[in-house]
């Protein structure tokens, strides 16, 4: 499978960082740093553009070290790109510490991971199936 970007920033093209890495990461194409206030959110720009096969997503995730010790994420976890879609990947990110976060120019802000997808036919019924779980749900089984 390829994955063709066009990268119009001065970072390096999105790579992973370990030989087992499902995600790979993205930079921030900003320049110059951008402070988020606690509950700020903001749209991060990349300069990249992506073109993906059909059948295709490409998912946003958030960086574990950024969401553990900084108090960073991407707010629509995980966002969705389309394989349709040809403008500027963005990053949705929010800062939900209690103190302002920095982030510098060409930052490791997100991953992405490429995965594929369905979309099947939908078939409107009056009924489902019954199965053992049945309607139970937030909660259902306990917590031991």
């Amino acid at each position: 499978m390829e994955l063709k970007i066009v990268n119009k920033s001065q970072n390096p093209l999105p790579r992973y960082e370990s030989e087992q890495a499902a995600g790979m990461d993205i930079r921030c194409n900003i320049p110059e740093a951008i402070t988020l206030q606690p509950l700020e959110r903001r749209l991060i720009p990349t300069g990249l553009f992506i073109e993906l096969p059909a059948g295709y997503e490409a998912q946003i995730r958030p960086r574990s070290g950024m969401a553990l010790k900084r108090g960073l994420t991407v707010l629509n976890t995980p966002g969705t790109i389309d394989a349709d879609y040809r403008g500027e990947v963005g990053v949705i990110l929010i800062n939900l510490s209690g103190e302002p976060q920095t982030i510098e120019p060409g930052e490791r802000i997100c991953q992405m991971v490429i995965a594929r997808h369905e979309q099947p036919e939908v078939i409107e019924v009056t009924e489902l199936s019954d199965t053992e779980r049945g309607a139970g749900g937030f909660g259902h089984s306990g917590r031991k």
